[in-house]
């Protein structure tokens, strides 16, 4: 990955992080942080 796809992919989520907070309240930053431990539990399950 060179240094300028890194930083495009850098200001892209950090936009995204950005417009969640003005527009929508977090909720959408909740949802991936509730999906993420769903998903950590589910593969400590299968450790």
């Amino acid at each position: 990955m060179t240094n300028r796809i890194a930083i495009a992919l850098v200001l892209l989520i950090v936009a995204a992080v950005a417009y969640d907070v003005q527009r929508n309240d977090h909720a959408g930053l909740l949802f991936l942080a509730r999906k993420l431990i769903d998903l950590i539990e589910y593969l400590a399950f299968w450790r």
